[in-house]
Protein backbone atom coordinates (compact mmCIF):
# COMPACT_ATOMS: atom_id res chain seq x y z
CA UNK A 1 0.00 0.00 0.00
CA UNK A 2 1.07 3.64 -0.43
CA UNK A 3 3.40 4.90 2.19
CA UNK A 4 4.13 8.62 1.45
CA UNK A 5 1.31 10.46 1.21
CA UNK A 6 3.06 13.51 0.27
CA UNK A 7 3.77 12.33 -3.00
CA UNK A 8 3.49 12.70 -6.47
CA UNK A 9 3.34 10.31 -9.46
CA UNK A 10 5.20 11.77 -12.68
CA UNK A 11 3.50 10.34 -16.21
CA UNK A 12 5.83 10.97 -19.44
CA UNK A 13 2.36 10.30 -21.08
CA UNK A 14 0.66 13.03 -19.03
CA UNK A 15 3.77 15.68 -19.40
CA UNK A 16 3.44 15.17 -23.37
CA UNK A 17 0.22 15.85 -23.49
CA UNK A 18 -0.54 12.23 -25.09
CA UNK A 19 -3.38 11.03 -22.32
CA UNK A 20 -4.84 13.29 -19.85
CA UNK A 21 -6.89 10.52 -18.54
CA UNK A 22 -5.64 10.87 -15.33
CA UNK A 23 -6.81 14.57 -14.45
CA UNK A 24 -4.65 14.53 -11.06
CA UNK A 25 -1.74 13.79 -12.66
CA UNK A 26 1.13 15.25 -10.35
CA UNK A 27 -1.09 16.35 -7.33
CA UNK A 28 0.57 15.23 -3.89
CA UNK A 29 -1.01 12.25 -2.84
CA UNK A 30 -2.57 13.73 0.22
CA UNK A 31 -3.92 16.72 -1.68
CA UNK A 32 -5.57 14.35 -4.11
CA UNK A 33 -7.41 12.38 -1.07
CA UNK A 34 -8.26 15.22 0.98
CA UNK A 35 -10.25 16.52 -1.96
CA UNK A 36 -11.66 13.47 -2.47
CA UNK A 37 -13.30 13.37 1.61
CA UNK A 38 -14.36 17.03 1.19
CA UNK A 39 -16.23 16.24 -2.07
CA UNK A 40 -18.07 13.36 -0.41
CA UNK A 41 -18.20 15.37 3.05
CA UNK A 42 -19.99 18.07 0.87
CA UNK A 43 -22.67 15.89 -0.66
CA UNK A 44 -23.18 14.32 2.70
CA UNK A 45 -23.43 17.12 4.94
CA UNK A 46 -27.37 16.88 5.13
CA UNK A 47 -26.34 13.61 7.41
CA UNK A 48 -24.03 15.65 9.90
CA UNK A 49 -24.19 12.96 13.09
CA UNK A 50 -22.30 10.38 10.90
CA UNK A 51 -19.27 9.22 11.48
CA UNK A 52 -16.08 9.68 8.90
CA UNK A 53 -13.83 7.07 9.27
CA UNK A 54 -10.26 7.49 7.99
CA UNK A 55 -10.00 7.05 4.10
CA UNK A 56 -8.51 3.65 2.81
CA UNK A 57 -5.51 5.10 0.62
CA UNK A 58 -4.20 3.07 -2.72
CA UNK A 59 -0.62 2.74 -3.96
CA UNK A 60 -0.22 5.50 -6.44
CA UNK A 61 1.37 3.28 -9.34
CA UNK A 62 0.32 0.00 -10.69
CA UNK A 63 -3.05 -0.61 -8.91
CA UNK A 64 -5.12 -1.11 -11.78
CA UNK A 65 -5.27 -4.80 -12.51
CA UNK A 66 -7.40 -4.45 -16.27
CA UNK A 67 -6.40 -2.49 -19.56
CA UNK A 68 -8.91 -1.35 -21.69
CA UNK A 69 -6.55 -0.90 -24.84
CA UNK A 70 -7.92 0.66 -28.48
CA UNK A 71 -6.14 -1.75 -31.38
CA UNK A 72 -4.64 0.82 -33.74
CA UNK A 73 -1.40 1.05 -35.96
CA UNK A 74 -0.30 -1.35 -38.69
CA UNK A 75 -0.06 -5.49 -38.32
CA UNK A 76 3.37 -4.86 -38.53
CA UNK A 77 3.76 -1.78 -35.90
CA UNK A 78 0.62 -2.24 -33.52
CA UNK A 79 -0.51 0.75 -31.21
CA UNK A 80 -2.59 -0.32 -28.06
CA UNK A 81 -3.84 2.44 -26.09
CA UNK A 82 -6.09 4.84 -27.25
CA UNK A 83 -6.82 6.79 -30.10
CA UNK A 84 -5.92 10.62 -30.86
CA UNK A 85 -8.14 13.11 -32.30
CA UNK A 86 -7.34 12.06 -35.29
CA UNK A 87 -9.26 8.32 -34.24
CA UNK A 88 -5.35 7.20 -34.97
CA UNK A 89 -3.97 4.70 -32.53
CA UNK A 90 -1.63 6.14 -29.76
CA UNK A 91 0.50 3.49 -27.93
CA UNK A 92 0.40 3.58 -23.67
CA UNK A 93 1.96 0.01 -22.96
CA UNK A 94 4.13 1.66 -20.53
CA UNK A 95 0.95 3.50 -18.70
CA UNK A 96 2.31 3.52 -14.74
CA UNK A 97 -1.11 2.64 -13.22
CA UNK A 98 -1.41 -0.18 -15.11
CA UNK A 99 -0.15 -3.14 -12.70
CA UNK A 100 3.41 -4.25 -13.87
CA UNK A 101 2.32 -7.34 -14.83
CA UNK A 102 -0.07 -5.93 -17.12
CA UNK A 103 2.82 -3.61 -18.84
CA UNK A 104 4.95 -6.97 -18.78
CA UNK A 105 2.69 -8.92 -21.40
CA UNK A 106 1.93 -5.86 -24.20
CA UNK A 107 4.78 -6.65 -25.69
CA UNK A 108 4.56 -10.27 -26.75
CA UNK A 109 0.60 -9.63 -27.94
CA UNK A 110 1.94 -6.94 -30.06
CA UNK A 111 4.44 -9.59 -31.46
CA UNK A 112 1.40 -12.18 -31.02
CA UNK A 113 -0.84 -9.45 -33.52
CA UNK A 114 2.06 -9.23 -36.10
CA UNK A 115 2.88 -12.99 -36.01
CA UNK A 116 -1.33 -13.53 -37.22
CA UNK A 117 -1.28 -10.36 -39.10
CA UNK A 118 -4.51 -9.05 -37.89
CA UNK A 119 -5.41 -5.97 -39.08
CA UNK A 120 -5.92 -2.99 -36.47
CA UNK A 121 -9.75 -1.51 -36.94
CA UNK A 122 -9.34 2.06 -38.73
CA UNK A 123 -12.10 4.12 -37.23
CA UNK A 124 -11.98 6.60 -39.82
CA UNK A 125 -12.69 4.46 -42.42
CA UNK A 126 -13.99 1.18 -40.75
CA UNK A 127 -12.20 -1.24 -41.84
CA UNK A 128 -9.96 -3.73 -40.09
CA UNK A 129 -10.33 -6.51 -37.52
CA UNK A 130 -9.15 -5.69 -34.08
CA UNK A 131 -10.98 -3.24 -31.99
CA UNK A 132 -9.55 -3.73 -28.30
CA UNK A 133 -7.25 -5.64 -25.98
CA UNK A 134 -8.83 -6.23 -22.92
CA UNK A 135 -6.19 -8.16 -20.20
CA UNK A 136 -7.06 -8.83 -16.65
CA UNK A 137 -4.25 -9.85 -14.11
CA UNK A 138 -5.48 -11.70 -10.35
CA UNK A 139 -4.00 -10.97 -7.72
CA UNK A 140 -1.71 -14.32 -8.11
CA UNK A 141 -0.60 -12.52 -11.63
CA UNK A 142 -2.68 -15.08 -13.70
CA UNK A 143 -3.69 -13.42 -17.10
CA UNK A 144 -7.17 -13.23 -18.95
CA UNK A 145 -6.22 -11.44 -22.36
CA UNK A 146 -9.58 -11.05 -24.81
CA UNK A 147 -9.56 -9.77 -28.78
CA UNK A 148 -12.40 -7.70 -29.65
CA UNK A 149 -12.89 -9.05 -33.48
CA UNK A 150 -15.43 -7.56 -35.90
CA UNK A 151 -15.44 -11.27 -36.87
CA UNK A 152 -14.11 -14.52 -37.32
CA UNK A 153 -11.54 -14.16 -40.29
CA UNK A 154 -8.62 -13.94 -38.02
CA UNK A 155 -9.62 -16.84 -35.79
CA UNK A 156 -7.71 -19.62 -38.00
CA UNK A 157 -4.40 -17.92 -38.08
CA UNK A 158 -4.92 -17.08 -34.18
CA UNK A 159 -5.09 -20.60 -33.08
CA UNK A 160 -2.30 -21.07 -35.58
CA UNK A 161 0.07 -19.06 -33.69
CA UNK A 162 -1.42 -19.27 -30.32
CA UNK A 163 1.30 -22.17 -29.03
CA UNK A 164 4.24 -19.21 -29.52
CA UNK A 165 1.92 -16.58 -27.54
CA UNK A 166 1.84 -19.10 -25.14
CA UNK A 167 5.14 -19.99 -24.48
CA UNK A 168 5.81 -15.76 -24.01
CA UNK A 169 3.27 -15.29 -21.93
CA UNK A 170 3.16 -18.85 -19.45
CA UNK A 171 1.06 -16.69 -16.77
CA UNK A 172 -2.00 -17.00 -19.50
CA UNK A 173 -4.58 -18.98 -17.85
CA UNK A 174 -7.48 -17.71 -20.11
CA UNK A 175 -7.69 -16.47 -23.90
CA UNK A 176 -10.66 -15.46 -26.04
CA UNK A 177 -12.08 -13.58 -29.11
CA UNK A 178 -15.22 -11.28 -28.57
CA UNK A 179 -16.61 -10.37 -31.92
CA UNK A 180 -18.17 -6.99 -32.31
CA UNK A 181 -18.96 -6.44 -35.91
CA UNK A 182 -21.43 -3.21 -35.47
CA UNK A 183 -19.34 0.30 -35.53
CA UNK A 184 -20.51 1.74 -32.67
CA UNK A 185 -18.98 2.89 -29.43
CA UNK A 186 -19.31 -0.05 -26.97
CA UNK A 187 -16.07 -2.22 -25.67
CA UNK A 188 -17.60 -5.39 -26.71
CA UNK A 189 -19.75 -7.75 -28.48
CA UNK A 190 -22.07 -10.83 -26.88
CA UNK A 191 -20.35 -13.47 -28.38
CA UNK A 192 -17.12 -15.29 -26.67
CA UNK A 193 -15.07 -17.36 -28.33
CA UNK A 194 -12.34 -19.14 -26.06
CA UNK A 195 -9.03 -19.83 -27.61
CA UNK A 196 -7.53 -21.27 -24.35
CA UNK A 197 -8.01 -22.06 -20.82
CA UNK A 198 -10.91 -22.31 -18.50
CA UNK A 199 -14.35 -20.30 -18.44
CA UNK A 200 -12.91 -18.10 -15.48
CA UNK A 201 -10.08 -16.32 -14.08
CA UNK A 202 -9.89 -17.36 -10.48
CA UNK A 203 -9.10 -14.03 -8.64
CA UNK A 204 -8.11 -14.58 -5.23
CA UNK A 205 -8.74 -11.89 -2.69
CA UNK A 206 -7.20 -13.56 0.82
CA UNK A 207 -9.00 -16.50 1.37
CA UNK A 208 -11.91 -15.98 -0.83
CA UNK A 209 -11.50 -16.66 -4.45
CA UNK A 210 -13.71 -15.20 -7.54
CA UNK A 211 -14.51 -16.04 -10.27
CA UNK A 212 -14.63 -14.27 -13.49
CA UNK A 213 -15.83 -15.03 -16.59
CA UNK A 214 -14.61 -12.65 -19.88
CA UNK A 215 -17.71 -10.27 -19.48
CA UNK A 216 -17.68 -10.15 -15.42
CA UNK A 217 -17.64 -6.59 -14.05
CA UNK A 218 -14.43 -6.62 -10.98
CA UNK A 219 -13.06 -3.69 -9.51
CA UNK A 220 -10.02 -2.23 -11.13
CA UNK A 221 -8.15 -1.73 -7.73
CA UNK A 222 -7.62 -5.63 -6.29
CA UNK A 223 -6.32 -4.01 -2.93
CA UNK A 224 -9.17 -0.90 -2.47
CA UNK A 225 -11.63 -4.08 -3.52
CA UNK A 226 -10.88 -6.33 -0.54
CA UNK A 227 -10.82 -3.18 1.22
CA UNK A 228 -14.22 -2.96 0.58
CA UNK A 229 -15.15 -6.27 1.35
CA UNK A 230 -13.50 -6.39 4.41
CA UNK A 231 -15.12 -3.35 5.52
CA UNK A 232 -18.74 -4.70 4.82
CA UNK A 233 -17.71 -7.50 6.84
CA UNK A 234 -16.41 -5.93 10.15
CA UNK A 235 -19.81 -4.24 10.11
CA UNK A 236 -21.96 -7.52 9.42
CA UNK A 237 -19.84 -9.43 12.20
CA UNK A 238 -20.19 -6.35 14.74
CA UNK A 239 -23.91 -6.42 14.19
CA UNK A 240 -24.21 -10.06 14.06
CA UNK A 241 -26.55 -10.13 11.19
CA UNK A 242 -27.72 -14.09 10.57
CA UNK A 243 -29.18 -13.02 7.21
CA UNK A 244 -28.08 -11.28 4.60
CA UNK A 245 -29.68 -9.76 0.80
CA UNK A 246 -26.77 -9.00 -1.53
CA UNK A 247 -28.37 -6.81 -4.33
CA UNK A 248 -26.12 -6.07 -7.44
CA UNK A 249 -24.13 -8.92 -6.05
CA UNK A 250 -22.14 -9.35 -9.12
CA UNK A 251 -19.23 -12.14 -8.82
CA UNK A 252 -20.18 -12.21 -5.07
CA UNK A 253 -17.19 -10.27 -3.64
CA UNK A 254 -19.82 -9.21 -0.96
CA UNK A 255 -21.54 -11.82 -0.23
CA UNK A 256 -19.01 -14.60 -0.21
CA UNK A 257 -16.53 -12.20 2.13
CA UNK A 258 -19.36 -11.90 4.87
CA UNK A 259 -20.38 -15.86 4.76
CA UNK A 260 -19.93 -17.34 8.34
CA UNK A 261 -21.32 -20.04 9.90
CA UNK A 262 -25.25 -20.17 10.41
CA UNK A 263 -25.27 -16.92 9.06
CA UNK A 264 -27.67 -16.92 5.19
CA UNK A 265 -26.68 -14.81 2.43
CA UNK A 266 -28.54 -14.42 -0.67
CA UNK A 267 -26.92 -12.31 -4.00
CA UNK A 268 -29.15 -11.13 -6.60
CA UNK A 269 -27.46 -10.02 -10.05
CA UNK A 270 -29.07 -9.51 -13.56
CA UNK A 271 -26.32 -10.99 -14.76
CA UNK A 272 -27.06 -15.14 -15.24
CA UNK A 273 -22.80 -15.30 -15.79
CA UNK A 274 -21.80 -13.40 -12.84
CA UNK A 275 -24.38 -15.50 -10.71
CA UNK A 276 -22.68 -18.72 -12.20
CA UNK A 277 -19.40 -17.17 -11.46
CA UNK A 278 -20.50 -16.31 -7.67
CA UNK A 279 -22.07 -20.54 -7.36
CA UNK A 280 -18.97 -21.43 -8.74
CA UNK A 281 -16.68 -19.70 -5.99
CA UNK A 282 -19.53 -20.47 -3.30
CA UNK A 283 -19.47 -24.35 -3.90
CA UNK A 284 -15.88 -24.19 -4.18
CA UNK A 285 -15.59 -23.00 -0.79
CA UNK A 286 -18.10 -25.21 0.91
CA UNK A 287 -20.42 -22.07 1.36
CA UNK A 288 -24.24 -24.21 1.54
CA UNK A 289 -25.51 -21.14 3.39
CA UNK A 290 -24.58 -18.68 0.46
CA UNK A 291 -26.87 -18.21 -2.56
CA UNK A 292 -27.79 -16.50 -5.53
CA UNK A 293 -30.32 -16.11 -8.55
CA UNK A 294 -30.67 -13.91 -11.52
CA UNK A 295 -32.92 -11.02 -11.31
CA UNK A 296 -33.35 -7.34 -11.34
CA UNK A 297 -32.74 -5.59 -8.10
CA UNK A 298 -34.83 -2.55 -9.29
CA UNK A 299 -37.51 -5.16 -9.59
CA UNK A 300 -37.64 -6.72 -6.23
CA UNK A 301 -40.50 -7.14 -4.12
CA UNK A 302 -40.24 -6.78 -0.19
CA UNK A 303 -40.02 -10.32 0.98
CA UNK A 304 -38.93 -11.62 4.52
CA UNK A 305 -37.23 -9.06 6.84
CA UNK A 306 -33.34 -9.65 6.41
CA UNK A 307 -30.61 -8.67 9.34
CA UNK A 308 -29.02 -6.44 6.66
CA UNK A 309 -29.21 -5.56 3.12
CA UNK A 310 -25.76 -5.28 1.13
CA UNK A 311 -26.21 -3.03 -2.08
CA UNK A 312 -23.63 -1.70 -4.74
CA UNK A 313 -25.53 -0.17 -7.83
CA UNK A 314 -23.96 1.00 -10.56
CA UNK A 315 -23.44 4.57 -10.77
CA UNK A 316 -26.82 5.48 -11.30
CA UNK A 317 -27.69 4.49 -7.95
CA UNK A 318 -30.54 3.32 -6.37
CA UNK A 319 -33.57 4.97 -7.87
CA UNK A 320 -37.04 5.80 -6.27
CA UNK A 321 -38.45 2.19 -6.76
CA UNK A 322 -35.92 0.31 -4.66
CA UNK A 323 -35.57 2.75 -2.79
CA UNK A 324 -38.89 2.50 -1.81
CA UNK A 325 -38.74 -1.47 -1.56
CA UNK A 326 -35.86 -1.12 0.65
CA UNK A 327 -37.96 1.21 3.25
CA UNK A 328 -40.68 -1.95 2.73
CA UNK A 329 -38.37 -4.51 3.74
CA UNK A 330 -37.98 -2.66 7.38
CA UNK A 331 -34.27 -4.58 7.29
CA UNK A 332 -32.26 -2.81 10.60
CA UNK A 333 -29.37 -2.64 8.82
CA UNK A 334 -28.04 -1.23 4.95
CA UNK A 335 -24.76 -1.28 3.72
CA UNK A 336 -24.54 1.43 0.77
CA UNK A 337 -21.13 0.55 -1.42
CA UNK A 338 -21.25 3.40 -4.06
CA UNK A 339 -18.88 4.77 -6.81
CA UNK A 340 -20.86 7.72 -7.33
CA UNK A 341 -21.09 10.37 -3.95
CA UNK A 342 -24.33 11.94 -6.00
CA UNK A 343 -26.97 9.12 -6.76
CA UNK A 344 -25.74 8.07 -3.02
CA UNK A 345 -26.87 11.06 -1.62
CA UNK A 346 -29.98 11.50 -3.43
CA UNK A 347 -30.71 8.05 -2.58
CA UNK A 348 -29.93 8.09 1.31
CA UNK A 349 -32.45 11.00 1.28
CA UNK A 350 -35.05 8.78 -0.25
CA UNK A 351 -34.73 6.52 2.68
CA UNK A 352 -36.01 8.55 5.41
CA UNK A 353 -36.26 5.72 7.63
CA UNK A 354 -32.68 5.07 8.10
CA UNK A 355 -29.81 7.51 9.28
CA UNK A 356 -26.20 7.36 8.14
CA UNK A 357 -23.81 5.92 10.88
CA UNK A 358 -20.55 5.65 9.60
CA UNK A 359 -19.35 6.44 6.08
CA UNK A 360 -15.67 5.69 4.99
CA UNK A 361 -14.19 7.08 1.58
CA UNK A 362 -12.23 4.23 -0.54
CA UNK A 363 -9.49 5.81 -3.18
CA UNK A 364 -10.05 3.57 -5.83
CA UNK A 365 -8.62 5.16 -8.60
CA UNK A 366 -6.05 7.34 -7.39
CA UNK A 367 -4.75 10.01 -10.20
CA UNK A 368 -8.95 10.87 -11.21
CA UNK A 369 -11.17 12.98 -9.00
CA UNK A 370 -13.38 9.04 -8.74
CA UNK A 371 -13.39 7.31 -5.45
CA UNK A 372 -15.93 5.00 -3.88
CA UNK A 373 -18.00 5.56 -0.63
CA UNK A 374 -19.32 2.86 2.14
CA UNK A 375 -21.94 4.02 4.27
CA UNK A 376 -23.27 1.94 7.47
CA UNK A 377 -27.09 2.43 7.65
CA UNK A 378 -29.25 2.02 10.64
CA UNK A 379 -33.45 2.09 10.19
CA UNK A 380 -34.32 4.97 13.01
CA UNK A 381 -36.43 2.93 15.88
Amino acid sequence: MHADLSAAMQCFYYDRGVCRSCTLMGTPYDAQLAAKVEHAQNLLAAWPDALWLPPMASRLDGFRNKAKMVAGGTPEAPTLGILDPTQHGVDLTECGILAPGLRAAFEPIKTYISRVRIAPYDVPNRRGELKYVLLTESADGQLMLRFVLRSTEALGRMKKHLPGLLTDLLQLAVVTANLLPEHKAVLEGDEEITLHGGETLPMRLGTSVLHLRPASFFQTNTEIAQGLYLQAKEWIDELAAQSILDLYCGVGGFALHVAAPGRRVHGVELSAPAVDSARLSASEAGLTDVTFSVGDATALAAGPTPDAVIVNPPRRGLGEKLCATLEATAAPTIIYSSCNAVTLARDIAALPSYTPQRIRLFDMFPQTDHYEAMVLLARRP
